[in-house]
């Protein structure tokens, strides 16, 4: 698939491309990680995880100063670690929203970009960056940086499912449906992608569609609450639970002509 499907060249033309979403931040947001990169082992990783928990705490009770103490000591320990970055990063991106401080948004892309240095497939890094970028009237940026990382990993669903985000926070919902598609066609079981395509079909009126979506979502990981409490909504407005179906397949939007991704 060609990674510019719905946005242009990157000139400005494509169809969504300039406009200002809706509801910045709506879909994509944003969140801590306590996680614990790969690369760390034994007390030390014992000691990142234990620094990032206790940041994501603080950062949970608005106690920022603190929260990113902790964060720079997670990276101090390990300098590798990606999390520690976005942690930094997300904590500065939570401030700049409040004060509108643009010390603070130039930390948080900073922060950003370096969590990516360390983690090119960083995925809550992309999301909060472009979440930023967008922000500030940047969303060529946005598109770029997320058509950039599809590019480097076309077997990966994440670019795509992240593409449908924000494709969908320009309204383009039929765009979004396609990223989805793809990304589907990547990974038939994974269940952001099948989360966010239920997602979709509810808002187009799907009810039925939407169902069997947030159901293989679940199939594919039962620890998602939001999930389960819509498939309990819609279970109760369609009047009948639906079996999964067997496939993620089942009615979705077709392969685009020349997808080669």
């Amino acid at each position: 698939m060609s990674a510019s499907r719905g946005w242009g060249d990157g000139s400005g033309r494509g169809r969504g491309a300039g406009k200002r979403p809706r509801r910045v931040g709506a879909n994509l947001v944003l969140g801590l990680t306590a996680a614990v990169a790969l690369g760390c082992c034994g007390c030390s990783a014992l000691a990142v995880r234990g620094l990032n928990a206790e940041g994501v705490r603080l950062y949970s009770q608005s106690r920022f100063p603190e929260a990113m103490e902790k964060f720079q000591q997670a990276i101090a320990t390990d300098p590798a670690d990606a999390d520690g970055y976005y942690n930094l990063a997300a904590t500065y991106h939570r401030m700049a929203e409040g004060s509108r401080r643009p010390e603070d948004a130039a930390q948080a892309e900073r922060y950003y970009h370096l969590a990516l240095d360390r983690n090119p497939n960083h995925r809550d890094s992309y999301r909060g960056l472009a979440v930023l970028l967008v922000q500030e009237e940047r969303a060529l940026e946005a598109v770029q940086l997320l058509q950039d990382w599809a590019l480097r990993n076309p077997e990966s669903p994440d670019p795509k499912i992240e593409l449908a985000r924000l494709s969908e926070e320009f309204g383009e919902r039929h765009t979004a449906k396609q990223y989805l598609a793809e990304a589907l066609l990547a990974d038939p079981n994974n269940a952001r992608a099948l989360a966010a395509l239920g997602r979709l079909r509810e808002l187009e009126g799907d009810a039925v569609q939407a169902l069997a979506n947030y159901q293989q979502s679940l199939l594919a990981d039962r620890f998602q609450p939001d999930v389960a409490a819509r498939v309990a909504m819609l279970q109760a407005t369609t009047g009948s639970p639906i079996a999964p179906a067997q496939g993620p397949e089942t009615r979705l939007v077709t392969r685009p002509p020349g997808a080669v991704r």
